[in-house]
């Protein structure tokens, strides 16, 4: 009976300490026990729900094998009427007949127009059919064009570049495949990468307009955690717009506080909390959602703050590397990249 009885005892105490590693001292998603004053407790973190490592922004083809969801997935379906859709945070992208963004892929190339994306990368990213393609209004024609895919099939082309959906755009002007692996990117009604709206003063990046209306698309296109090989830092964590993720040295990870508020907000604005399920090649460990002080709530990894930078203002951007000394960008497990030790 002893003998028994401190088994069970051991297994309940080993299951409380694997409940007690995230951030120090976090069980299930929300603090055990009593944070110093000013900390912020973390909120609950997204379920797991089968994600599986080792998917397809690791190659640069997106984040995730859904092949049910979204508009088509798997198939070429047609295009139809283009339509030239406005965007809080990207302005005009393409849409297709149904109101779906279409993307482009920088392993493609337009001229020649060229297709690489192919197998698993087009379930992910399923390929759009010239079918029935008529330009948005305004547009030129003549950018409409198609191209030959290994297998066949043919594929709609924007001023050469082929033309994808992305399978985890479940609703009409969904974004979430904006910036995925650092090489995809909405297509402008000329074929070029839709460009994000210029920085004012903070704007929805602020954080703010992601958690009071989680109905826009700059919500939206604030999911999505993955890496990019930086030539001069290395592997770097990208948000799903392919911009660098950023960590504050004047932050905690335990207890959970932040210093950067009001006006630093401005320059550094919080990045959203991310679904696991959509990060690709980036640590697990400590990724919480964190209550910051002002009611925002801020995605961590390792249980650390993560920002963007204002002053950043395309894809691959690091411009907030090492500013003031406290501002680095943050490593695939959640470190400082390029911090003097």
């Amino acid at each position: 009976m002893r003998t028994w009885r401190n088994t069970a005892l051991a297994l309940t105490a080993a299951a409380v300490l694997a409940l007690t590693t995230a951030c120090g001292q976090e069980q299930g998603g929300q603090s055990i026990g009593n944070a110093p004053a000013g900390a912020a407790n973390p909120a609950g973190a997204p379920a797991e729900n089968g994600y599986a490592s080792g998917g397809y922004a690791s190659g640069g083809y997106g984040s995730g094998s859904d092949s049910s969801a979204g508009a088509g997935a798997g198939a070429a379906a047609p295009a139809g009427q283009l339509v030239a859709s406005d965007t809080k945070r990207l302005g005009k992208v393409v849409t297709d007949s149904k109101g779906f963004t279409l993307y482009r892929f920088d392993k493609d190339s337009a001229s020649p127009p060229r297709a690489t994306c192919e197998g698993d990368c087009a379930v992910a990213w399923p390929v759009v059919s010239p079918e029935g393609a008529k330009p948005p209004a305004g547009v030129d024609p003549s950018l409409l064009g198609e191209v030959t895919r290994a297998d066949g099939s043919k594929q709609l082309t924007l001023d050469g570049w082929p033309m994808y959906r992305y399978a985890k755009d479940i609703q009409p002007g969904d974004l979430n495949g904006q910036g995925v692996g650092g090489t995809w990117f909405a297509a402008a009604p000329d074929g070029k990468k839709a460009a994000p709206a210029a920085e004012t003063g903070g704007g929805d990046d602020s954080g703010t307009a992601a958690e009071t209306d989680g109905g826009d698309d700059s919500a939206k296109a604030a999911a999505g955690l993955s890496v990019r090989k930086d030539p001069k830092l290395g592997d770097v964590v990208v948000d799903s717009r392919g911009m660098t993720v950023y960590r504050f040295t004047k932050d905690s990870a335990w207890p959970m506080k932040t210093a950067c508020t009001g006006p630093c907000l401005k320059k550094w604005p919080v990045v959203a909390p991310v679904d696991k399920n959509s990060i690709e090649g980036v640590t697990r460990k400590g990724f919480v959602t964190f209550s910051r002080p002002d009611g925002v709530k801020q995605q961590t990894i390792d249980c650390w703050p993560l920002y963007t930078f204002a002053g950043d203002e395309k894809p691959g951007d690091t411009n907030g590397q090492g500013v003031g000394g406290t501002w680095y960008a943050v490593s695939p497990e959640g470190k400082l990249v390029g911090a003097p030790r």
